[in-house]
């Protein structure tokens, strides 16, 4: 049901079962790092009811302070995952579970913009069902011309997430 080779793009329709395996997952995390974190949230696009998604469970956490969340790092990897540092985002604790790859795990201050429109973008398109549908439109279309190529995947939706972000902060 979940699972992803690295660097292949493979959407599957969007499926309940995926809140059941946040909702297990996060339990597990709320039992290793629950008293340093501020919030744990399914993020991503297997957050979004009815969104085609590579079958990826994202989670995002919350911390005070990125240095202080060093903590964190031992007692995730005791859960399994990778640590991969900050990976590309700055001030952002980044961890990969499963070959294949089944959860990411993206811890941010609460404060930073990052944190901020994960949780926007989330709620924006669960709201917007017809932005929605152009999302998924776009996912396709990109999955199609990049199945093995997951850096340009991303970059080719970053225009259309920038719209949403957007978009999201006009109505807030």
């Amino acid at each position: 049901m979940i699972g992803l080779e690295r660097s292949t793009v493979r959407l599957i329709p969007y499926t309940k079962e995926w809140e059941r395996l946040f909702e297990e997952e996060n339990s597990r995390l709320q039992a290793v790092v629950g008293k340093y974190v501020l919030d744990i949230q399914h993020v991503g696009s297997t957050s979004i009811p009815g969104m085609v998604a590579k079958p990826i469970i994202d989670i995002g956490i919350a911390v005070k302070d990125f240095e202080e969340a060093g903590v964190c790092i031992k007692p995730i990897e005791q859960l399994g995952y990778a640590y991969k540092g900050e990976n590309g985002i700055p001030r952002r604790h980044y961890f990969t579970k499963g070959n294949p790859g089944t959860h990411h795990v993206h811890v941010y201050e609460m404060s930073s913009r990052d944190w901020h429109d994960r949780l926007i973008f989330r709620d924006y398109l669960t709201q917007h069902p017809e932005i929605a549908k152009e999302y998924a439109e776009l996912k396709m279309a990109l999955a199609q011309r990049y199945p093995t190529d997951r850096p340009s995947n991303t970059d080719s939706k970053a225009p259309f997430v920038e719209r949403v972000l957007r978009l999201a902060r006009s109505q807030t």
